[in-house]
């Protein structure tokens, strides 16, 4: 069987560049990450950390009534052993406000979405203030599964985890020796109570990056489940997955009628 798909030797330095081309300029001073507790969000503000310098990487903790006390306590430490700066903003009066003005909205996917909206745009207010780039943490997996919420985790300025499948992302963080506390924590969004990521896929992160490595190959769905014991059934799921959401991997459509036209034929 293959397996996950492993780190490449160059990956850090190469984030590193990426970061310091794309988090320094004219008034731009760094970056500021949402930190949540999680691999992902650890990883990227210590990969900003090491390439930026800590002065130049604030750590925003966002939680609200369903976010743990301990595990703010201990978020607020990591990011003090970076020696970053850091600031806690409560979402609770905002989330009210929004089921005060909205009280249809039920769904609690819906709701979860909400969420994510609130979150980065506390981001991105900050981000004005303190002129800082937003830097989101959404690693390859989610995004060509489509498992963040459009306009919410997904809208950031750069996404230095882009590249990277969940596998190398704990592989990367495991070599770089993160807490243990992080890297044992089952992933997950935080949207409600009891929410995980690999439950809400179906599947393990182990089994999924090995599936989309084989989509990324061009590999055919039988060779697929063949290539990784996963039941072929369970191997067009995550086909058909990827599929449903390009949607929210391509920029907004916009149809053409003028002489160039952006997303088409503009080039930046």
């Amino acid at each position: 069987m293959s397996a996950a798909p492993s780190l490449p030797s160059y990956a850090p330095a190469s984030i590193h560049q990426f970061l310091r081309a794309h988090a320094r300029g004219p008034g731009v001073y760094g970056v500021i990450v949402g930190l949540s507790g999680g691999v992902d969000s650890a990883l990227a503000a210590r990969l900003a950390r090491d390439s930026l310098g800590a002065e130049r990487v604030m750590g925003l903790l966002l939680p609200d009534r369903r976010y743990p006390k301990a595990l703010e306590e201990e978020t607020c430490e990591y990011a003090r052993s970076l020696g970053i700066r850091s600031r806690t903003v409560r979402l609770e009066r905002i989330e009210e406000a929004f089921q005060a003005t909205l009280p249809e909205v039920t769904d609690r996917l819906a709701q979860g979405n909400i969420v994510a909206r609130i979150r980065m745009t506390i981001l991105y207010a900050v981000a004005r203030e303190e002129h800082l780039r937003v830097m989101g943490t959404g690693n390859k997996s989610e995004i060509l599964l489509g498992y963040f919420t459009k306009f919410g985790d997904g809208g950031a300025d750069l996404l230095p985890l882009g590249d990277l499948y969940k596998s190398q992302v704990y592989e990367l963080a495991r070599g770089l020796g993160l807490p243990a506390s992080v890297l044992d924590r089952a992933p997950s969004a935080g949207l409600w109570e009891g929410q995980t990521d690999e439950a809400e896929l179906g599947l393990p992160y182990r089994d999924l990056d090995r599936i989309l490595r084989g989509i990324e190959e061009l590999r055919s769905e039988s060779e697929i489940a063949e290539r990784t014991g996963v039941p072929v059934d369970r191997v067009k799921d995550v086909i058909r997955r990827v599929a449903a959401n390009r949607h929210k991997r391509v920029a907004t459509p916009i149809p053409k009628l003028g002489l160039r036209t952006i997303g088409i034929d503009w080039k930046d």
